[in-house]
């Protein structure tokens, strides 16, 4: 058979059989589209009602450090403090590096520091106010908010560039089933997810931290996996089903994918869980600010990628298609 024969038999080749159920995620689009306003409105409120509560890296402060013996309330002592310094306080307890006793961190933003005067009547009232336990001031640091800022800054850099970096990627990848909308909508799905792991971390009243610019580095890269997967599905069916329209193309990619995303997210947002209720339970606190907006990343993103991302791609497709046959 010659090569002309066999591209033709190929060509009019038959389009292999769906055994899959098609969902149609592209009918959802006024749901979705509902969903995001709920996160976007879940943000506003928290940024507005409950404010948001920089760390003293980011805003600058104090860093004081005592040891202590026996059991201690961290709740009385933020209070006690917070009558002397005019501030909110927070408090991070653990035990000493060599193993000799506990340890209690204290933090509170502050514009001037605290001077060696202001130090020994905070530990003065201290030991006043809980005698028994031999509150003894270890270390004191006063933090410049510069270099917190310039890594803030930095790491805002780094997002934008990536994201630069991962449209233009998909645009050149998915050329053949529209790239550059393909990619600008992957950029709108990981907004959505940032917004919804920074939503949580406001009304769980977290501090936006180093935790948290760990969060959105993390959810960046897993979100625009999974999105990627699904367009990969939905560019392998292009060429399997030529005749097939983007809709239908698109439902047919994410109803194969579904099954896959839900059974890693379950996964990895069950470690999660796991981790939040461990670090609760064993009293290290401060690792919730990680995990809890971690989990609601990982959520959204799991939604994103099969629904916001892809369907958002639809409807972004069909207007341009109505545009160009007005004109």
């Amino acid at each position: 058979m010659s090569n002309i024969d066999s591209k033709l038999k190929k060509k009019s080749a038959p389009a292999p059989v769906i055994n899959q159920k098609v969902y149609n995620f592209c009918g959802k689009k006024r749901m979705i589209l509902a969903i995001v306003i709920c996160v976007i409105v879940a943000l506003l409120a928290g940024i507005i009602f409950r404010g948001v509560n920089l760390a003293i890296e980011f805003e600058g402060g104090t860093m004081i450090t005592y040891s202590y013996d026996g059991e201690l309330d961290t709740n009385k002592v933020a209070t006690e403090i917070q009558s002397i310094v005019n501030t909110p306080v927070s408090i991070r307890t653990g035990e000493s590096l060599d193993g000799s006793g506990h340890q209690m961190v204290v933090s509170f933003t502050s514009n001037e520091g605290l001077n060696a005067d202001r130090q020994f009547e905070l530990t003065t009232s201290l030991n006043e106010k809980f005698p028994d336990n031999k509150i003894e001031l270890s270390d004191s640091n006063d933090v410049s908010p510069a270099s917190g800022r310039e890594f803030l800054l930095k790491c805002l850099i780094a997002v934008i560039l990536a994201a630069i970096i991962i449209i233009i990627y998909i645009a050149f990848r998915f050329r053949n089933i529209g790239g550059w909308l393909a990619g600008l909508c992957s950029i709108f799905a990981l907004l959505h997810d940032l917004m919804a792991a920074l939503a949580a971390s406001i009304l769980f009243g977290f501090e936006f931290n180093a935790n948290i610019v760990a969060v959105i580095l993390t959810i960046l890269g897993y979100s625009i996996n999974n999105t990627i997967v699904i367009y990969d599905r939905i560019r392998e069916n292009k060429s399997l089903y030529p005749n097939a329209t983007l809709n239908e193309l698109i439902n047919l990619g994410c109803s194969q994918s579904l099954t896959r995303s839900i059974r890693t997210s379950i996964t990895t947002i069950g470690t999660m869980v796991i981790v939040s209720i461990v670090v609760f339970v064993s009293g290290y606190t401060s690792l919730l600010s990680f995990s809890i907006p971690l989990i609601f990343g990982l959520i959204s993103g799991t939604y994103s990628s099969i629904f916001v991302a892809p369907v958002t791609w639809s409807w972004m497709v069909g207007r341009k298609n109505k545009a160009s046959k007005k004109a």
